[in-house]
């Protein structure tokens, strides 16, 4: 269910193992690499999130990172990696007798992968239910949080977690110690880790709480020149072909970052942060409008680590910027589905007004962060490394690759030939995406940026819940989210139910007593338990059918619809449900957005929508089901809701009354759009044959 890397750990006698890829071998990713490391320098930031497209190096630059990490000392045979020098007075295998030889053992940072698919008990730890009844003890088996104490937590694909996974990762990294409370048994240990997660936005966004949990963030995109790209590919074909000997061409200049990431964690208490640059800090914070002050703490924090980073003794103006770019992207008070881009060019603004106007080159200079590789050679920094290279894991896809490091050259030694890029919050104009066209030629397609919600629809505004009816049996850690009930491992005990198999998750202890009570027993058996069963609350497939025919053309109505839309999809964004949007016109139904939980497409495509013609309403709706049948191969147990907006008429194609069975079962809204004074009720009449609810438009918005 998930794995643990310690690195050099002896490995299991006669196993051959592969060195990782090198963390300086990686092409280009200065951004990224430059973060790690800082991070590396000083945990304190609050770790790093990695966006970016599949097959950018992502994975491989994060496990590469674990082999740099110093030693740390462990108290000899405790499961939670506790300091001799300071253990965890409630550690569970406590108390630690440390005057006795060979109490303590040196060994390297741990880095633990933390699986989408991962349970709450893998995570927190396990309670054996069954040896707690039989034997009478409480046995307990720590979780991922424990291993990962003292070392690197890795989350990939960290926006698909389950809701319930990510409030224990943020309650544990907020706290440092993780929490276990089950059954009248309460468990606590120390987890302090660096917390690095990736994940690709076209999947989804995370929650923002979680987002504002991590100190950096940094967006990497492939490479869009062919220098570049062919240097991945032959680093990558090289350490295919041989390994050990890849990796020995990079020991040295990896050794060289290890030893660096020492230092630079020696300097750091040393390190000044003059008072005229905290208030330059703050200033940035202030215009930026970030919500609390956490934003501050880890500007300061970075710009300190930058500063230990480079061997200065007090924090610069360059330092101050350099940190801004990797911290603040991501923490502006924004709406969700804003256009991409926005954050970036707010930051730049500000950043622009705070320039350096008098602070002469020093130890490397202003320049030493944007132009400086990780390891202190030209390459780019946190304002203007290269964004590019290929994900080197080989789980990730042909065309996969390495990226770069130290030595970025065809030799590996020299400067690398990717290009230079807007840096780490390029990431908000989608990684791999072309930069916005600010010139608007015509069939640039994705390339455009989107307009803001203002420029095609109004403000929007909080929609009534609509719901799919009947309770779902959600698997665990699939579609969380917040719509429509399912009976899943987190939510309200509803009742009990003898065990189906399996590990018990929840135990439902009055119905166990009772069941034991009722045999007349005076203990409890296995055969009394008694498993509780919760109804929470799952994500679902909200597929929405927009009438775009000339009866609908009027402006002011299509914009009162595009509003309702809109804010239909952020609705559907803050419930973490998929969505996708057919629109009808003319002769014909079109798709424009697949079922996605890429939200900001949606609005994208939803501006871009055009109106008039007739109103092929039939082939609006046979769409919709032929949509709604491939999803549900490929998702069965992914529930939809069909929103149809239109006022009911169909002046072209068949009557849709004989579509409507095509639908049978499927869950379905109709938002009736007709007005006036006189309404002739067709959505109303297509609502009953699709045995659906209808909502008049002006009903649509939740006024409770």
């Amino acid at each position: 269910m998930f794995s643990q890397h310690l690195a050099g750990a002896d490995p299991p006698k006669g196993c051959v193992v592969t060195p990782p890829y090198p963390f300086s071998a990686v092409v280009g990713l200065a951004d990224l690499r430059l973060a790690l490391l800082l991070t590396a320098v000083s945990p304190a930031i609050g770790g790093v999130l990695v966006r970016g497209e599949k097959g950018t190096a992502k994975s491989t630059v994060v496990r590469a990172l674990a082999a740099l990490l110093p030693e740390v000392a462990v108290v000899t045979g405790c499961r939670f990696a506790c300091d001799p020098a300071a253990p965890d007075p409630e550690c569970p295998d406590g108390p630690h007798a440390l005057d006795a030889p060979g109490c303590s053992t040196h060994r390297r940072s741990a880095l633990v992968e933390l699986p989408v698919g991962a349970t709450e008990d893998r995570v927190v730890g396990t309670l054996d239910l069954q040896r707690a009844l039989a034997e009478g003890v409480k046995a307990y088996e720590p979780g991922l949080l424990a291993a990962a104490h003292r070392g690197v937590l890795y989350v990939d694909e960290v926006n698909l977690l389950p809701d319930h996974l990510v409030d224990l990762l943020l309650d544990a990294a907020a706290m440092g110690r993780a929490h276990v409370e089950r059954d009248g048994v309460s468990v606590k240990h120390a987890a302090r880790f660096l917390l690095v997660g990736t994940m690709n936005p076209e999947e989804g966004e995370p929650r923002p709480q979680l987002v504002d949990r991590f100190g950096l963030v940094v967006g990497v995109s492939a490479p869009q020149e062919a220098a570049p790209r062919a240097e991945v590919v032959r680093r990558r074909l090289a350490y295919e072909a041989d390994p050990a000997g890849f990796a020995a061409r990079f020991a040295e200049d990896d050794a060289g970052l290890a030893a660096r990431i020492v230092t630079a964690r020696a300097l750091l208490p040393g390190v000044a942060l003059p008072d005229g640059e905290l208030d330059r800090i703050a200033r940035i914070c202030l215009a930026y409008r970030v919500d609390g002050l956490r934003a501050d703490i880890v500007v300061a924090r970075t710009a300190v680590a930058l500063a230990a980073w480079h061997g200065r003794p007090a924090v610069t103006r360059a330092d101050v910027r350099d940190a801004a770019r990797l911290a603040l992207p991501h923490r502006r008070r924004r709406d969700p589905l804003d256009p991409p881009g926005a954050d970036l060019e707010r930051l730049e603004e500000i950043l622009e007004q705070e320039a350096p106007d008098e602070e002469p080159p020093a130890d490397g200079g202003p320049d030493a962060g944007p132009d400086t590789d990780p390891s202190g050679g030209p390459a780019g920094g946190p304002a203007g490394g290269s964004d590019g290279g290929s994900d080197g894991d080989p789980g990730d896809g042909p065309g996969d690759g390495p990226g770069g490091g130290p030595g970025d050259g065809p030799d590996g030694r020299g400067r690398d030939p990717g290009p230079r890029d807007a840096g780490p919050a390029a990431s908000n104009n989608g990684p791999g995406r072309p930069p916005a066209d600010t010139g608007g030629s015509e069939g640039a397609g994705d390339a455009v940026q989107a307009p803001s919600a203002a420029a095609f629809a109004g403000v929007p505004y909080r929609p009534r819940l609509l719901t799919v009816a009947g309770r779902a049996n959600r698997q665990p850690g699939s579609h969380a989210g917040r719509r429509s009930p399912a009976v899943s491992r987190h939510g309200r005990v509803v009742r009990s139910r003898r065990p189906l198999g399996g590990k018990i998750v929840a135990l439902h202890l009055p119905d166990t007593v009772r069941a034991a009570a009722l045999r007349g027993a005076r203990a409890v058996t296995p055969d009394d338990v008694r498993e509780a069963v919760k109804v929470g609350r799952e994500a679902n497939l909200v597929l929405f059918v927009v009438d775009a025919s000339g009866s609908m053309a009027a402006r002011q109505r299509m914009s009162v619809v595009k509003t309702a839309v809109l804010s239909l999809l952020r609705d559907a964004y803050q419930r973490r449900d998929k969505v996708g949007m057919i629109t009808f016109r003319g002769r014909q139904a079109t798709t424009v957005l697949e079922p996605t939980a890429s939200h900001e497409v949606g609005v994208l495509r939803l501006a871009e929508l055009r109106t008039g013609g007739r109103t092929p309403l039939a082939a609006g709706l046979r769409q919709a089901a032929h949509t709604l049948h491939g999803e549900r191969r490929r998702d069965a147990r992914r529930r939809a809701l069909l929103v149809v907006v239109t006022d009911g008429r169909a002046t072209d194609g068949p009557d849709p009354l004989t579509v409507a069975p095509l639908l049978a079962g499927v869950a379905t809204v109709v938002v009736d759009c007709e007005s006036g004074p006189i309404r002739l009720g067709l959505a109303q009449r297509l609502a009953r044959a699709l045995d659906a609810s209808c909502i008049p438009l002006a009903a649509l918005q939740d006024r409770s």
